[in-house]
């Protein structure tokens, strides 16, 4: 397919926008595509041997209820069970589980016998509050079972994650500006949060710094907003990022109290208004990537795990050269070799990736497009022969083949039905 041709088909589909991004650049939008450029595809591919072994299952959450993401409508029906074909990579669905709060972030514990959902809604029990929604699991069927709900100790918990002890669940609440941790009890329920921080600070300028020119990705940086929380590979140190004060949080995390006390240093700083959101270590603990919002950057660190210190030393587009207007990155993912980072970006709904060096620095290697609309979030299996795009907007899940050697995507041509898809996380 023909670059003109991909830029006709995006056209066609409802130009999104983002929070209060659709309040103060509605007009803008409407007037032409987000970004002067289309993704690429149709990458020349090497023949990879067909991957092989047992279906695996893995859920989908999805949101869910008539107030859900930046004020639309969820599509969805609570969490998805599927099946995975390892020859083609394609999806069938098993079972379904009603969960009407918005389940969009799940997470495993670490010996998967529970999995966690944050539920992003803006009341909880009367009070401005998400929710944590906790799930045994049948070890033969993937079968969830309902334990229990507490809240998430702040408004619309955007990211939730486990501590490798296995006894925390610890929230990110971007509408409250809070983290919270949340004790996870002997049988796999919830308990009362031990701890909430409220972040506080300066924030950031409205236009970012990385952004391509044109941008009106601005809407961020009304107010502090904790996007991600998730432990260091030791667990005894937790990062969070807050997207509108464009800083990443280093704490000290007391597993015995369940209590989060900030690290020296406890503040670093990206790219004024670049809107740090997700991250991922490298498996060698001494590389940290984050993707930046609204910058559509990747911001590279050395990590010292012994002191909790980083130090920047690359910021990279997720967009390709020439690109102007606007997009959102959403989500960084890295190979379960190491060899490769992938990003997504929503507006110009693409995928790209990127080759890591000796030094652990960034090489733009190619980008697919989507094939639905404003991209969530991506998963690759645990094998990494495949990569699965959550496309909000078009209620559906894209399957694309990875190129173990050079990184490259190739679409299968399965598309999933599944209402405003949020996140997938593999059980086996």
């Amino acid at each position: 397919m023909s670059s003109e041709e991909l830029q006709s088909n995006r056209n066609l589909l409802p130009k999104p926008s983002r929070r209060t991004f659709l309040k103060s650049a509605a007009a803008l939008a409407m007037t032409g595509p987000a970004l002067a450029c289309a993704p690429q595809s149709g990458v020349q591919q090497t023949q990879q041997p067909k991957p092989s072994g047992k279906p695996r299952l893995l859920y989908v959450g999805t949101y869910s209820s008539p107030e859900g993401p930046e004020g639309s409508p969820g599509h969805g029906q609570g969490i998805y069970l599927f099946e995975t074909d390892p020859a083609t990579g394609a999806l069938t669905q098993r079972d379904l589980f009603a969960n009407p709060r918005n389940p969009s972030w799940l997470a495993l514990n670490p010996a998967k016998t529970h999995l966690y959902s944050g539920d992003e809604i803006h009341k909880f029990q009367g009070k401005a509050s998400g929710a944590v929604s906790s799930y045994s699991i049948d070890s033969a069927t993937g079968r969830l079972t309902l334990l229990n709900t507490v809240s998430s100790e702040g408004d619309g918990p955007a990211y939730i994650s486990v501590h490798p002890s296995g006894k925390y669940v610890f929230a990110a609440n971007y509408a409250g500006g809070t983290v919270a941790v949340i004790p996870i009890l002997d049988n796999g329920s919830l308990g009362k949060a031990t701890d909430v921080h409220k972040d506080t600070g300066p924030l950031g300028p409205l236009h970012a710094t990385s952004a391509p020119p044109g941008s009106f990705a601005i809407s961020g940086h009304d107010a502090p907003h904790a996007h991600m929380i998730h432990s260091d590979p030791t667990g005894k140190r937790v990062i969070s990022t807050d997207l509108g004060m464009d800083k990443i949080l280093v704490w000290n995390f007391d597993q015995e109290k369940g209590k989060l006390t900030p690290n020296d240093p406890h503040e670093v700083s990206v790219p004024p208004g670049d809107g740090p959101r997700h991250f991922v270590f490298h498996p060698n603990r001494q590389w940290f990537y984050c993707i930046q919002e609204e910058g559509s950057a990747i911001v590279a660190f050395d990590y010292d795990d012994s002191a909790g210190k980083m130090t920047q030393k690359q910021v990279i587009s997720t967009l390709p050269k020439g690109c102007v207007g606007t997009s959102f990155a959403s989500e960084i993912r890295i190979s379960p070799d190491a060899k490769f980072i992938y990003g997504a970006n929503r507006l110009h709904d693409s995928i790209a990736w990127f080759s890591v060096g000796q030094d652990g620095t960034l090489t733009a290697a190619g980008e697919e497009w989507t094939r639905g609309d404003y991209p969530r979030s991506i998963t690759l299996d645990p094998a990494g022969d495949y990569l699965y795009s959550c496309n909000q907007r078009a209620d559906c899940v894209t399957t694309y083949r990875i190129n173990k050697q050079t990184g490259a995507l190739t679409f299968t041509g399965q598309y999933t039905p599944v209402g405003t898809p949020a996140n997938i996380t593999f059980l086996t």
